[in-house]
């Protein structure tokens, strides 16, 4: 078995495939370290327990990152993001008019704005 440490810089050139299997691997070492604890191992079990769960993680991150990617592409032209595909930011910021609402005049403003212009005053300078 492997019981090395996994760089996540080797993950990410590989294929889905290939993660998937080194993720079973790793599961299958980590199932059969944990039954050796049970019977009576030592501490150095602990430690490689604990970089397998470690290991594990780093996969199930680029798999996961992987098919983010591909997701944010397959929706990159359509009109709607799934909701976890969005921008987080906060409550109040995505509940905010966005540029287009925020200028848009109704009929009487427009009249309004024509009609009764912001009056512009000359302030005569003291010399």
């Amino acid at each position: 078995m492997s019981s090395a440490k996994v760089k996540t810089g080797s993950l990410w050139g590989k294929s889905k495939d290939d993660l998937k299997k080194q993720l079973v691997d790793l599961k299958t070492e980590l199932g059969q370290l944990r039954t050796q604890k049970v019977v009576g191992g030592s501490s150095s079990k602990l430690t490689k327990i604990h970089d397998l769960r470690k290991s594990i993680a780093r996969v199930l991150t680029v798999i996961n990152h992987n098919q983010r990617s591909q997701l944010r592409l397959f929706y990159a032209k359509k009109k709607y993001l799934p909701l976890d595909l969005r921008p987080k930011q906060t409550r109040a910021i995505r509940r905010r008019l966005n540029k287009h609402e925020a200028t848009r005049v109704t009929e009487k403003q427009k009249k309004r704005q024509i009609h009764f212009p912001q009056r512009k005053y000359a302030v005569k300078a003291e010399a």
